[in-house]
């Protein structure tokens, strides 16, 4: 079983990524569309753990048969899940090495590395453990997330957060995140912060799960609104105690991401498993069908237009002032540049579903 409105809302979150990701390397981006400085969540904010909810509304489905019964967990499920998880994590070294591997400095977490973790962690807990028990468990980490950052001797700043310490205690500082106010303090993809981001996995677990046992119709598209909706107001009202912020994966924002995420999820069930506007979705989900592929292709060509140079400048500088500065604004010029990115990668996209290649690990 496959529900197409996960790849269409997968795919409509690669394209956010691409764009606000292209956006932050111009000198003059609209601040709307940047990540949140340090507290509060912006449109740069959702796009990650939107990533970690469709990852876990993934697995009542590609787990569907083991879940069920129907075939038995053996030992081979979770070496495979294991071999997964160690294949993701080093891509994740050989993107933070690229274009200059130094193995004696090289950032040893990031994006695909908490992918990589909470991929292995949650998908050994839902073979494990029962919907109940999932729910009491993700409720546990957070409420315990909530006290060890406020309460576990240090505080809610880049240089003295619990999380940083323990970064900074468990791996050497070279192998740090180096860049902004985490400057040899920790890592914004961090090994404490990776706890509460596996409840954001957990989240779309659940919801994938009740999906499975639901009729496609707009009672449960309103359903998943509802819960989002509670999601949106239970992480604005934690806020005001433990502030929504991306870095440290707050509770409060695994909480409102959640709720975000279950919102845009709510609106392509409603549109292409309920109304069945397949057109509609096409484009989306085209680009949602190779994630993994787009994702790291995309990051490598951030590092070669930033790395390279022509003339004295950056090869991302020189074509964003040929192409666009030189008849846009500077927040106009980021932004048609990252739209034309998006489109570049969307016919890449469409060049391996029309030859029906699927990239997958």
């Amino acid at each position: 079983m496959r529900l197409t409105s996960l790849d269409v809302f997968r795919g409509i979150t690669i394209a956010t990524m691409i764009l606000v990701n292209f956006i932050s390397l111009s000198p003059k981006p609209y601040p709307s569309l940047e990540h949140a400085s340090w507290n509060g969540c912006q449109i740069a904010d959702l796009v990650f753990p939107a990533f970690l909810f469709i990852m876990g509304a993934v697995l009542p489905f590609s787990l569907a048969k083991y879940l069920s019964g129907e075939r038995q967990i053996k030992q081979s499920l979770y070496i495979k899940i294991l071999r997964r998880s160690l294949i993701l994590f080093i891509l994740g070294l050989v993107l933070n090495g690229f274009y200059q591997y130094d193995w004696a400095n090289i950032r040893l977490l990031g994006v695909l590395q908490r992918i990589s973790l909470t991929y292995l962690l949650a998908s050994i807990i839902v073979l494990k453990l029962s919907i109940q028990q999932i729910k009491i468990l993700s409720l546990i980490i957070l409420i315990f997330y909530y006290l060890a950052l406020t309460f576990g001797g240090g505080d809610l700043t880049p240089t003295g957060n619990l999380g940083a310490y323990i970064d900074r205690l468990i791996i050497a500082s070279p192998h740090l995140y180096r860049g902004g106010d985490f400057h040899s303090l920790g890592d914004p993809e961090g090994l404490f912060s990776t706890i509460p981001a596996l409840v954001t996995v957990l989240i779309g677990y659940l919801t994938g799960q009740w999906l499975t046992q639901q009729k496609p119709t707009s009672q449960t598209s309103m359903n998943l609104v509802l819960v989002g909706l509670s999601g949106l107001v239970l992480g604005s009202l934690t806020n005001l105690a433990f502030p929504i912020n991306k870095q440290l994966w707050t509770s409060s924002y695994v909480i409102y991401t959640a709720g975000c995420s279950l919102l845009g999820l709510a609106a392509c069930y409603e549109i292409i498993d309920v109304r069945k506007q397949t057109k509609w979705g096409k484009i989306w989900e085209i680009m949602g069908l190779n994630p993994l592929f787009i994702f790291i292709a995309s990051v490598l060509q951030i590092k070669i237009l930033v790395k390279t140079q022509i003339g004295a400048i950056s090869t991302y500088q020189w074509l964003y002032e040929q192409l666009f500065l030189s008849w846009l604004s500077p927040e106009n010029a980021s932004l048609f540049f990252a739209l034309l990115i998006v489109g570049l990668w969307w016919s890449v996209a469409y060049l391996f579903y029309s030859r029906g290649w699927l990239v997958k690990i």
